[in-house]
């Protein structure tokens, strides 16, 4: 994935939580940003570090409903497509939204099958319902079955890892997978693997892709959530970000019409590690100025009156 062209290499970056200036924990994250051909660009720690992508795929799990015409058959619209890429909180609107995809395609919401959120009534609050709806919308248009639909061996998740193995230009069976949270599959990848699918999110070289890019920079509430960090960047971004968080430390961001991917992975898991990263490392290659850099800052690196985050280390881009 890297050939053709000198990778520059760095030392992992540390995060640092320091307690009125004193350093009480520290954290060890890498990154990699690379072009859409694949390309390794620049890296902190290594590109080959290989960890499980999770959430940050929805945007790629959704390309079926995008590239198979159930969007169109099932009048879905932009915002239907956000909430199939989210990690929503749960709240009426985005459960709604949720329902408004089911409906439209006359699928009963008890064919959801992931999980009733801990405090919660129902499926559809569950923070991965959207992709799970998307993966009935093409189930529905494609006339496959509805039962186990999160099983790897069913169609729809066959079509869904070959068109992500096609971005990559890998065979299906190579890429390692296992069963998410929410029960459907998620694949193990090295850093610069899920950095590539970033930057060809961004690139605006698929109308497939550029509509799933404006259905997520259009409605970030949709992505994520008030207050939260993929709609913040999004919106304070103006469109220029794409952005998508997965659990255990996972950031990935894509600059639109550029043709680069960022993908962040905090060593042990920490959100607030990745967080840090991404807003230092947004404004240190300038994707973000330095008034937003301040904004999201605010927000999720200053965590109260005694604490704050502090990240140690770059990114150098050719």
């Amino acid at each position: 994935m890297t050939r053709g062209k000198r990778v520059i290499q760095t030392a992992e970056l540390q995060v640092r939580l320091l307690r009125e200036g004193i350093t009480e924990s520290t954290h060890r994250v890498q990154a990699v940003v690379a072009d859409n051909r694949g390309r390794a660009l620049s890296v902190a720690g290594s590109p080959e570090t290989a960890t499980f992508i999770r959430s940050a795929l929805k945007p790629f799990q959704a390309l079926t409903v995008a590239t198979t015409g159930a969007l169109e058959r099932f009048n879905l619209t932009d915002r239907d497509l956000a909430v199939m890429c989210g990690s929503h909180q749960g709240t009426v609107e985005q459960a709604r939204q949720v329902f408004n995809i089911l409906w439209r395609c006359d699928v009963d919401p008890s064919a959801l099958q992931c999980p009733i959120p801990p405090g919660k009534r129902s499926r559809l609050e569950h923070n991965c319902s959207g992709k799970h709806a998307g993966m009935l919308a093409v189930c529905r248009q494609l006339n496959y079955p509805l039962s186990n639909y999160p099983q790897r061996n069913h169609p729809v998740q066959k079509l869904m890892i070959g068109k992500i193995a096609e971005q990559l230009r890998m065979p299906p069976d190579e890429l390692i997978h296992a069963h998410d949270d929410c029960g459907v599959p998620t694949y193990f990848m090295q850093l610069v693997q899920m950095a590539t699918l970033y930057a060809l999110l961004a690139s605006g070289d698929s109308l497939d892709m550029e509509r799933i890019v404006r259905a997520m920079t259009h409605h970030p509430t949709m992505v994520s959530g008030e207050g939260q960090f993929d709609t913040e960047l999004m919106r304070l971004s103006g469109g220029e970000l794409v952005s998508k968080s997965g659990a255990e430390g996972i950031q990935c961001v894509g600059r639109v019409g550029e043709g680069l991917g960022l993908t962040i992975k905090a060593m042990d898991g920490a959100k607030r590690a990745k967080y840090a990263v991404a807003i230092h490392l947004l404004k240190q290659m300038g994707w973000i100025s330095p008034t937003i850099a301040e904004t999201l800052m605010e927000t999720f690196m200053t965590l109260g009156n005694f604490k704050r985050l502090e990240v140690i280390g770059e990114l150098v881009l050719p």
